[in-house]
């Protein structure tokens, strides 16, 4: 019996960080800096995290899976540009973000633009379902422009 607990705790140990939540960034400039020290591309996410249900889908069907976080530790650097109507951000998020939503041109949410470590765009996409198979497959096929 202390055996098989013992198996037990250990294996969950060792699987905790597949299931560790995704860390994302809100600040451009360094993240493209963390992308190019990690060989990465960078993920932005436009997104009204709070309000937008298909965000909010988004978030619960591939971004808070382990098997999109696995992919994203080892491809990506997440950065989110959020436009909450509860959540609070502070005057230069706000217009941080509302720089970058005028600079890729944003109509609506979610949108995913992924850059190259030199802040190029390599494209971007609107969220389809089919899980995080589906959307990996996405940033896989922009990741190789």
């Amino acid at each position: 019996m202390k055996k098989s607990l013992f198996v037990l705790v250990a294996s969950l140990l060792l699987a905790a960080p597949a299931f560790a939540e995704l860390s994302w960034m809100t600040d451009l400039p360094k993240a493209l800096e963390k992308a190019k020290a990690e060989n990465k591309v960078v993920m932005m996410g436009f997104t009204g995290s709070d309000w937008c249900s298909t965000c909010i889908k988004l978030h619960k069907e591939v971004f808070s899976t382990p098997e999109f976080a696995s992919y994203a530790k080892k491809n990506l650097v997440p950065v989110e540009v959020d436009f909450p109507k509860k959540k609070v951000l502070s005057a230069e998020q706000k217009q941080a973000n509302s720089d970058l939503k005028e600079k890729y041109k944003i109509e609506g949410y979610p949108t995913i633009i992924v850059l190259n470590s030199k802040g190029e765009k390599l494209g971007e996409f609107i969220y389809e379902e089919g899980g995080p198979k589906n959307f990996i497959a996405k940033l896989d096929e922009l990741k190789k422009k």
